[in-house]
């Protein structure tokens, strides 16, 4: 374990307490809970190392280029979303015998209005909110806490993915499954770009706007 100041310790230990009663707790905010929750991660931050919020979650300035925003970030999300589709999905589902639930999603089928909203609205919650709270903060805290070792990597991967799923439990068991699995990409990705946020905002991103199309024309 990485020494730590007092500091360093109790300000995300306080964050995290906050954030899971957010989550767990009495109080229902809905869409725009991820984002509150990403607000207070970046204060949070902001007095833990001390003005420098978005660097400590990974938004690193020099690599947020037009290639890797609109052309790598784009690619990558395609090529994760014909594996979601084609081996991911059908794989899990002949494993647990019980399809993925998309019912929330048919509000969406052939609604135009509704997916340009939606669209907004996964880009804040789970393009910049989920990946900010799950990749740059958990993540990153997870790392800070317990260094680089494989074994911390693994486990950092591991144990995030396994929450990442169980926060999607509105789609059935096997949606669990699926988005745990997907988490799990987005972290390995997050680890192998040296913890450029912006990249994995942009796949997660791109990712949801691929599978908001699909829902509109009706393909999933």
């Amino acid at each position: 374990m990485n020494k730590l100041t007092l500091r360093q310790t109790l300000i995300p230990l306080i964050t995290i307490a906050i954030i899971c009663f957010l989550w767990f707790g009495p109080i229902r905010i809905s869409y725009i809970e991820n984002v509150i929750i990403s607000i207070l991660i970046i204060i949070a931050n902001y007095i833990e190392y001390k003005g420098k919020p978005f660097s400590a979650l990974g938004f690193q300035r020099e690599k947020f280029t037009f290639k890797n925003i609109f052309v790598l970030a784009p690619l990558v999300a395609l090529g994760l979303f014909v594996f979601y589709v084609f081996a991911l999905v059908p794989g899990i589902t002949k494993l647990t015998g019980v399809p993925i639930d998309y019912s929330s999603f048919d509000q969406l089928k052939g609604n135009l209005p509704a997916c340009l909203i939606a669209l907004l609205i996964v880009w804040a919650s789970a393009g910049f909110g989920e990946e900010i709270i799950f990749r740059g903060y958990f993540m990153r805290q997870f790392v800070k806490f317990f260094g680089e070792s494989k074994v911390s990597i693994v486990l950092n991967i591991v144990l995030l993915a396994c929450f990442f799923g169980f926060m999607h439990s509105y789609q059935g068991i096997t949606g669990q499954l699926v988005a745990g699995t997907v988490g799990a990409l987005l972290a390995l990705i997050f680890y192998l770009r040296k913890y450029d946020l912006w990249f994995i905002v942009a796949v997660h991103g791109f990712f949801d706007t691929i599978a908001l199309i699909c829902i509109y024309f009706g393909l999933v």
